[in-house]
């Protein structure tokens, strides 16, 4: 047996508190996970990321078609909103669930709500129904990424948890790869509504699969109040903040009335919130939790990571498209280095972490590359091909290292009955800086465009001149007028690009800060 894992699972009773490290020294508990169960339990897990995964991007392609049939163009944004609202407000929910009530029963509940929200989507009469269907089953997925990384910290001392989030982000990410593609074959050769239908088959594999790895999960001894005020006041918070950045993303100016509205919702709704979290016996989001800077600071990265993920995906097919005049197909290759890079990165990650038992100056590199590789795409000319590709490649796997070794990190700093909600604050982390990070960058990226255009076509918006540049819009540009213009996009995205790095060199701040801490080789349980 090598020496990883020899260093699996030694469960002990520990006291309540966040240094981890200090409450290794109690008596041993007597259940031990091996190697081979605790492969069984990753394999249940990476089903269930998968199938939360798969449904954020499988839809993608079948959209058109389903505005076709259910005869509602108007609302076919929030398909995929509504979704992605529902997760990010569920999750942090989940991750509290899953400490006060074992997180074996969650995570089948999550499923179940899951797969029959999916039925519900495959049977939609009407728009306005498949969206409401939609956001059942986002409080239904918010619930697999989060429990599911959770559960990893149940089995997996905290110095070799990295090579197995990375093994779960590697999942993630081949869903997300795969999603697009997997959603034109089924609704190409069987119906949009296939892209629902195929859940079934997998969500029961992974509730099978994962229920019956996850038999001896330990399970929470003392039962404490659920804070439904705290839920509720959260819940509120949220949607009105994430619709506001959706409706941004879809066009909407930042402060136009109702977006200043729920602005303000959103403020009252958090004021309230956190004195409910102050005075609640058991507290859904624990306060202490935020004030431990590695916590914070693990947040703070992520939340970045996932700026760049997002706007990247976008960006890197959208300067191919309109610098290049290639085709969506093609562009899409060009990011295909950027995709594959992350699971790449987050193998390399977790398992440096599980050698060095360490993971500050992994994080460290991982954010001093994503900021380099990014610079280095805002200089090089878009059209020295093996450059850009290989810049790409450079951002994706700097940022595959970085995700397993931070949540890694926070997991490690809280006690272990705190494990869950901490988990769920990461994801949460995720999911915002996903939603504000595309909306902030194409707003920049539209005003860039319009502001840098040429004085003959001043008054053409960012939007029109995306357009205009891939051949959409009935615009006839002469070639002078035309090369004007590729000069203007071209400096444009070097903009972008520019504050893209900005962005990222942040986390090289954050890394700094972060206390270098010596990764846990035991689990500590406490009551």
């Amino acid at each position: 047996m090598n020496e990883a894992n020899q260093r699996l699972v030694h469960t002990t009773l520990a006291g309540e508190g966040n240094n981890v490290a200090s409450s290794q020294n109690k008596a041993p508990d007597i259940k031990v996970f091996s190697p081979a169960e605790v492969r069984s339990v990753i394999v249940g897990l990476m089903l269930a990321i998968m199938l939360g995964a798969l449904d954020q991007t499988i839809i993608s392609v079948a959209l058109p078609m389903m505005a076709a049939d259910l005869q509602g163009v108007d609302l076919l944004a929030w398909v995929v909103s509504g979704y992605l609202i529902a997760v990010a407000v569920a999750t942090p929910i989940y991750g509290k669930l899953g400490d006060l009530y074992g997180r074996r029963v969650v995570l089948s509940s999550a499923i179940a709500i899951f797969l029959l929200a999916s039925i519900a989507c495959a049977l939609a009469p009407s728009m306005p129904f498949l969206v409401a269907a939609r956001i059942l089953q986002g409080l239904g997925g918010g619930g697999l990424i989060s429990v599911a990384q959770a559960i990893i910290a149940d089995v997996v001392a905290p110095r070799d948890r990295g090579r197995y989030q990375g093994y779960i982000s590697a999942a993630f990410a081949v869903a997300s790869v795969s999603g697009p593609l997997l959603g034109g074959i089924l609704t190409s050769y069987l119906s949009w509504r296939w892209v629902f239908w195929i859940n079934l088959p997998l969500g029961a594999a992974a509730m099978i699969i994962s229920r019956r790895a996850l038999t001896r999960l330990p399970v929470p001894r003392i039962k404490r109040p659920v804070d439904y005020p705290g839920a509720v006041l959260m819940t509120a918070a949220l949607t009105p903040l994430l619709v506001g950045i959706t409706r941004v993303g879809q066009g909407a100016p930042w402060l136009d009335s109702l977006n200043v509205q729920l602005l303000i919702a959103t403020g009252v709704a958090l004021v309230l919130f956190l004195w409910q979290e102050r005075r609640a016996i058991e507290p859904l989001l624990p306060l202490a939790i935020l004030r431990n800077s590695t916590v914070s600071l693990s947040c703070a990265a992520m939340f970045i990571a996932f700026i760049l993920i997002i706007s990247m995906s976008v960006l890197i097919p959208l300067r191919a498209q309109m610098l290049l005049g290639v085709r969506a197909d093609t562009a899409a290759l060009l990011l295909l280095p950027f995709s594959l890079g992350i699971p790449v990165g987050a193998y390399i990650g977790g398992k440096l972490s599980a050698y060095i038992g360490r993971v500050k100056r992994i994080q460290l590199c991982g954010a001093i590359g994503v900021a380099t590789a990014m610079l280095g795409l805002a200089f090089i000319d878009t059209h020295t091909t093996a450059l850009n590709l290989f810049c790409v490649a450079a951002i994706g796997i700097s940022i595959g290292v970085q995700l397993p070794t931070t949540t890694v990190a926070a997991q490690n700093a809280v006690a272990q009955r705190h494990v869950g909600v901490v988990t769920a604050v990461i994801v949460f982390s995720r999911s915002l800086g996903a939603a504000i990070g595309i909306a902030v960058l194409m707003a920049v990226l539209m005003a860039t465009l319009h502001t840098m255009a040429p004085s003959s076509l001043g008054s053409l918006s960012g939007a029109e001149i995306i357009k205009a540049m891939m051949g959409e819009a009935k615009i006839d540009l002469s070639s002078m007028i035309r090369n004007e213009l590729m000069a203007s996009v071209e400096h444009a995205f070097q903009k972008i690009f520019m504050l893209a790095a900005a962005i990222a060199s942040a986390s090289i701040i954050f890394c700094l800060l972060l206390r270098d801490v010596p990764l846990a080789e035991s689990i500590a349980r406490s009551e």
